[in-house]
């Protein structure tokens, strides 16, 4: 099972409320809403951990952080995030990150599925998601 966090994003809330005017005007089927958001889910966290290559840096001061359940969450304080040319500050952002162990066996199983591959990497990685406060 996918990270359900993508779930708060704007693609992701949009996708929520045009799945509920659907049920409301009943051209679908809530188990078929529940299914479309668990595709969103899988979907979302296999085009992050596979498409995107950008690497951003941050510096800020460390508010808050907490570890539970495998996410851990921080919330920093005056933060810089810089890419190659481009510098962006915001006063407040809270990062949570997972542990994409199982978002990665999960694509690989697919690919292998798909394409017969074998698979000889098991990575690490965490999947962030920012929200600026």
């Amino acid at each position: 099972m996918a990270y359900q966090l993508y779930r708060n994003t704007t693609l992701g809330n949009s996708l929520q409320e045009s799945l509920d005017e659907l049920i409301q005007s009943q051209q679908i089927t809530p188990q078929l809403a529940l299914q479309v958001l668990l595709q969103f889910d899988k979907a979302i966290n296999s085009a992050l951990a596979q498409r995107v290559r950008n690497r951003v840096n941050f510096r800020g001061s460390l508010n808050t952080y907490r570890f539970c359940d495998n996410v851990w969450t921080f919330v920093l304080n005056d933060v810089e995030f810089r890419e190659v040319t481009e510098l962006v500050k915001v006063d407040k952002v809270k990062i949570v990150a997972c542990d994409g162990k199982m978002l990665l066996s999960e694509v690989k199983q697919h690919k292998q599925f798909m394409h017969g591959i074998e698979s000889s990497r098991d990575n690490r990685t965490l999947v962030p998601i920012l929200q600026n406060e």
